[in-house]
């Protein structure tokens, strides 16, 4: 056997040297070599056979699944109230666009538009009785904002060209580009204040836009049934009126930011607060499960490495071979470093929740992607686990396999997609809404190789002009058929053949590395009990970092 050879002419020195330590007696070398291989199986056994083998109860396992089942409540609680916080704002301003839009309707497609100067008049003059009236007419409970007792208005800007003389029947135009805005401000009709203009004049041919400020407060109420104190919220709504391109439409558009604060004086009966002080120790528990495994995956990921660096020494010495990169990467385990991401992304996000529970702060959105990204690693961790069956090891084996081959297929798919992106953006997307922007290309060519969509998108190119329609049609069959029928078949092939290797591995038994090559001529199983005891360490010392046993 080649592997023993280098073994017996290092078994007949008597002493050998190995980083900074040295081998003696009175065990012979080979059995430090065993000692060593009986250590690496050890570590990269499953917590099941950790404990036969040496009754080492899995901490780490069962504190796993004690985090998943407690984020994954936490997440579901913390949904709740994202989800009723997100629908009121979103009705809230489907109801300012038919508060302050004249004519508006639901089913409208795209932005509402305007084409006539007695139109736009006629919408900003509705758009001020409306709000004036707000109290007379709206079903919520929506109200005025106060400023040190007063009202506060709503602010109409003209944002204008500071000059601009355009005679389009003799092609001539003289135009200073550099813009001016003028506001003015008018009270509602319950603020007692005087001060309102409701008569003021648009140029057409300088208006660039009109844009509309105004401020409304509400209290979210729907959270009572959920045991949740009532939010309230600051509307700061514009409406923009744009007529930038002066192309005859002016788009109408309505905008919402939203500040949601601890009401200042409330009062629920029956409520003590006692729920909310649950929620928060609940967060806190679940911040110190992800914290102590944060602790014990980082104490196996750097005790993981320590043993790479003792293994490649190890090799180098008794085998006078270098260990390969695909090797050393085997004791880097990647599901520990997945945990680590997740309890940070956990522990973030359980602040913040923590935060928005208190009313220290609002921030729904980012709060949600911590805590969504964290769940998702967590529950993708559990493959794992599931890893630890045959039958189910498969899947993590190929995807390991194939992983960088996918990665180099996909960058070399990546230079011929960017090139249908930049060509049907700067060709198609003039004439057609799904190639407009970069951003939509790659929306629309990504559906068109899923089968999406294809028809509607062949529809849409077949009122243009003919060159445009035939360099359309040569454009849509190329892609269609380069992806589908080639790169899709190439992609699903390097799959399966990694698939098919990976089981003909499997049922050969066959070993694929040195490392696995090493460490299967250990023979001895969990049950067997020499796991139970180890080579004394002053005994076989053989590197700084530890010793073999």
């Amino acid at each position: 056997m080649e592997e023993s050879e280098p073994l017996l002419a290092a078994a007949a020195q008597p002493r050998r040297v190995i980083g900074h330590a040295a081998w003696s007696g009175p065990f012979p070398e080979s059995t430090v070599v065993e000692d060593f291989r009986r250590r690496l199986k050890y570590y990269f056994m499953n917590p099941c056979q950790k404990y036969r083998a040496r009754g080492r109860k899995p901490w780490k396992l069962m504190l796993q699944i004690l985090k998943i089942a407690i984020i994954t409540v936490q997440l579901v609680s913390f949904g709740l109230s994202n989800e009723m916080m997100v629908t009121f704002k979103e009705e809230n301003l489907m109801t300012f666009r038919h508060l302050f839009l004249k004519g508006y309707k639901d089913n409208w497609q795209g932005s509402h538009a305007i084409y006539s100067q007695a139109d736009l008049y006629d919408h900003i003059y509705y758009l001020i009785s409306r709000y004036s009236h707000l109290q007379n007419l709206t079903v919520g409970n929506l109200a005025y904002e106060r400023v040190g007792g007063t009202f506060t208005p709503l602010t109409v800007c003209k944002v204008l060209y500071r000059k601009s003389n355009v005679d389009p029947g003799n092609d001539t135009f003289d135009i200073d580009p550099h813009v001016e805005k003028d506001c003015v401000s008018i009270y509602s009709a319950s603020s007692g204040n005087n001060k309102t203009h409701t008569n003021f004049y648009l140029d057409f041919k300088r208006l660039l836009s009109v844009n509309v400020y105004l401020t409304l407060k509400t209290v979210n109420l729907q959270t009572v049934r959920h045991h949740e104190l009532p939010d309230c919220y600051d509307f700061h709504i514009t409406i923009i009126f744009d007529n930038r391109a002066h192309s005859g439409k002016i788009k109408v558009d309505v905008k919402n930011q939203v500040r949601i604060y601890e009401c200042r004086d409330w009062n629920v009966e029956g409520n003590s607060g006692k729920i909310d002080y649950l929620l928060v120790l609940f967060d806190t528990v679940v911040i110190v499960a992800c914290f102590t495994s944060l602790i014990l995956c980082s104490r196996s990921v750097i005790k993981g490495i320590q043993l790479q660096f003792e293994f490649s020494r190890f090799y180098h010495t008794f085998y006078n071979k270098v260990v390969s990169l695909s090797d050393r990467l085997e004791f880097v385990n990647g599901w520990y470093i997945l945990i680590i991401a997740s309890d940070v992304l956990t522990m973030a996000g359980s602040l913040m929740k923590i935060g928005i529970q208190t009313k220290f702060q609002s921030n729904y959105d980012i709060c949600s992607i911590l805590l969504g990204t964290a769940t998702m690693l967590s529950w993708v961790g559990v493959i794992r686990y599931l890893g630890f069956f045959k039958k189910y090891n498969i899947l993590i084996l190929t995807l390991r396999a194939a992983f960088p081959n996918v990665i180099r297929f996909c960058c070399c798919v990546a230079m011929i997609y960017l090139g249908y992106c930049f060509c049907g953006w700067i060709v198609l997307g003039p004439y057609h809404d799904k190639f407009r922007t970069l951003g939509k290309v790659t929306e629309c060519l990504f559906s068109l190789i899923n089968g999406d969509d294809m028809y509607a998108t062949f529809l849409k190119t077949r009122d243009n002009c003919y060159m445009v329609w035939l360099f359309s049609r040569l454009y849509l069959y190329s892609f269609i058929s380069l992806f589908i029928y080639m790169v899709l078949s190439l992609f699903i092939a390097l799959i399966t053949d990694t698939y098919e290797t990976i089981k003909h591995h499997q049922k050969d038994k066959e070993s694929v590395s040195q490392l696995h090559i090493f460490m299967a001529e250990c023979r001895d199983q969990p049950e067997s009990g020499k796991y139970q005891t180890d080579v004394e360490p002053s005994t076989c010392c053989v590197s700084p970092c530890g010793c073999y046993g």
